[in-house]
């Protein structure tokens, strides 16, 4: 089968590159192509005709979107439309990304009333410029193209690129206090593991959309403390609110994704716990 990967520089990318690599996949990054471009993107599409793209391009930049929600929009929601419009008129099916940061901050309750994750039937309501993109993205999807997947998922790491795991690594390296938020609560997920179960789909005929993230949930400060205690290393690290850190854009305090929908489709992920293991395995950084 031929597989297009746009945004095959990112880490995310570059993982579903090595996912697809038993086809005949050609990886595209934003110096290659820019979605952004509607021209760029339907000559590329039409000149390699791939059966599968798989859109890994995005900003993902979340305060940097709130600065400049256009330019959020042409990345995140037209980016995505050309490549849907494009495979239409080659026969292709798309799979694109999209995120947590569609939903709003307030935890929908389950029937025993404790929070329960979000399913993809739940109503959407992104708190800012970045979710709206990617909600818009979504949305000009479906109108586009019937065989596609949109593929939702949240707080991803890989061992290439910049993303959290990383950037722990580095603090620690760097000494000092490390201050961590521990009101956001999430399902952080693994571009290898997210990467296999997207190979899956991708082939499976189910289009629609569907919630991909390991399993189980935490909060920032949890996983922080996480990446420290498997990689050894003795940190000085505390919580702080949300309200404390003072990033430029809103963050959904609830970010936990409900996978029922995807494992009854036979692509349940590894629990967080285990994908950060085998990540931290993967950059040799892991002692426990």
């Amino acid at each position: 089968m031929r597989v297009l990967v746009t945004g095959a520089g990112g880490q995310l990318g570059r993982d579903l590159v090595d996912a697809f690599a038993d086809h005949e996949v050609t990886g595209l990054t934003r110096a290659d192509l820019d979605v952004r471009d509607e021209a760029a993107v339907t000559d590329a599409v039409a000149g390699l005709r791939p059966a599968l793209v798989v859109n890994a391009a995005a900003w993902t930049d979340v305060d940097g979107c709130e600065a400049d929600p256009d330019d959020a929009h042409r990345a995140n929601a037209l980016g995505p439309w050309w490549l849907a419009r494009a495979c239409a008129r080659t026969g292709a099916t798309l799979v694109t990304f999209s995120t947590d940061y569609v939903f709003g901050g307030t935890a929908p309750s389950g029937p025993d009333g404790a929070p329960r994750g979000w399913t993809e039937q739940d109503p959407t309501g992104p708190l800012g410029a970045y979710g709206r993109s990617k909600l818009a993205g979504e949305a000009l999807v479906r109108e586009a193209l019937d065989a596609h997947h949109i593929v939702r998922t949240a707080w991803v790491s890989g061992a290439r690129g910049r993303n959290f795991v990383r950037t722990m690594l580095r603090l620690a390296d760097e000494g000092g206090p490390v201050r961590i938020v521990d009101d956001q609560i999430g399902s952080p997920t693994t571009t290898r593991d997210l990467a296999a179960a997207v190979r899956r789909l991708a082939v499976s005929g189910r289009y629609g959309t569907v919630h991909l993230v390991n399993e189980g949930r935490c909060s920032w400060h949890e996983l922080a403390a996480a990446v420290f205690e498997a990689a050894g290393r003795t940190v000085d690290l505390a919580p702080q609110s949300t309200a404390e850190a003072a990033r430029p854009a809103p963050r959904p305090a609830w970010s936990v994704l409900d996978t029922t929908h995807a494992r009854a489709l036979g692509l349940e992920l590894p629990s967080w716990r285990d994908g950060l293991e085998r990540l931290l395995d993967e950059l040799g950084a892991r002692t426990r």
